[in-house]
């Protein structure tokens, strides 16, 4: 096994943790949250509008957690693909064949240009 193959193993193994570990800790604190709630809506003794602002509160925080979580593990994600991607252009597994020009006082054609992506219709 080479170097590069134990460091991708390392590093895949350490980003299984780090997503195990985050994902421990977000449900953990949303059951905290969803505890705290329930207690409070028990102590209230029927406070219908108190309930519900704890009840919109506990919410709020479960779901912004939740959100914050994925949102910050699904960019985390894209960022390490993008690098990922980025090094193993930088290093060709074969170097592009030059191919004389027909004519040296005529410049070489330009390389055609990917096209745009098609716009939406509103």
């Amino acid at each position: 096994m080479s170097r590069d193959e134990t460091a991708a193993m390392r590093d895949t193994e350490l980003e299984k943790d780090r997503a195990r570990y985050g994902l421990i800790a977000v449900v953990m604190s949303n059951l905290a949250i969803a505890g705290v709630a329930v207690f409070g809506v028990w102590r209230l003794d029927g406070d219908k509008a108190v309930i519900v602002g704890v009840l919109t509160a506990a919410f709020t925080a479960v779901s912004s957690m939740t959100t914050a979580y994925l949102g910050i593990k699904a960019i985390s994600n894209t960022a390490r693909s993008i690098a990922l991607g980025s090094a193993s252009r930088r290093e060709p597994a074969h170097p592009p064949a030059r191919t004389p020009a027909p004519d040296a006082g005529v410049p070489a054609p330009a390389a055609d240009a990917p096209a745009p992506p098609a716009q939406r219709a509103p």
